[in-house]
């Protein structure tokens, strides 16, 4: 079966309108905007951004991370990350600290300040996605996280499965 013919095949078999498409990428700005809402309330306090949010979640995620794997796991660039990285460095929640194996390297770590906001932020967005899920289903969530997964292109699809590899 060709790639054409493979994509006519799987559009038959979803039976999704545009209207019907239209409107799930309408949830996913809604959804997105609560997603976010809880943790942009805790940062507006701080005069901190999402991009704020993200450094310190990855930071979190894999302690000791490099400056260019950061950057590669955000998809930024390297004067927006300084920028968010010097404000959480200069505020105590993030500490930054020379490569051993190689000088030029700087691994990021959480202060406990640092560890402190994560945890308020990613608990906002736990609960709220876990009565979310609570709300759904089991079977519900596994088709969620599957079409997650789906949408994202193949490079961050990887980055993802690497990082969780690595968190576990």
């Amino acid at each position: 079966m060709s790639e054409r013919s493979v994509a006519q095949h799987s559009d038959m078999l979803l039976f999704l309108t545009d209207e019907q498409l239209r409107q799930g990428i309408e949830a996913m700005f809604f959804a997105y905007q609560g997603f976010t809402a809880d943790p942009d309330r805790i940062l507006s306090e701080m005069a901190y951004g999402r991009a704020h949010h993200r450094a310190v979640h990855f930071i979190n995620r894999a302690p000791g991370t490099t400056v260019n794997n950061l950057l590669g796991i955000l998809g930024v660039t390297k004067q927006s990350l300084n920028r968010v990285l010097r404000t959480l460095i200069e505020d105590g929640l993030v500490e930054s600290k020379v490569g051993r194996a190689d000088k030029r390297e700087r691994h990021l770590f959480l202060t406990d300040a640092g560890a402190e906001l994560e945890r308020k932020l990613s608990n906002a967005q736990r609960a709220r996605m876990r009565a979310a899920y609570r709300d759904v289903g089991a079977e519900a969530v596994t088709g969620f996280r599957a079409v997650l997964e789906a949408m994202m292109d193949k490079d961050m699809r990887r980055k993802s499965r690497a990082l969780k590899e690595s968190c576990t």
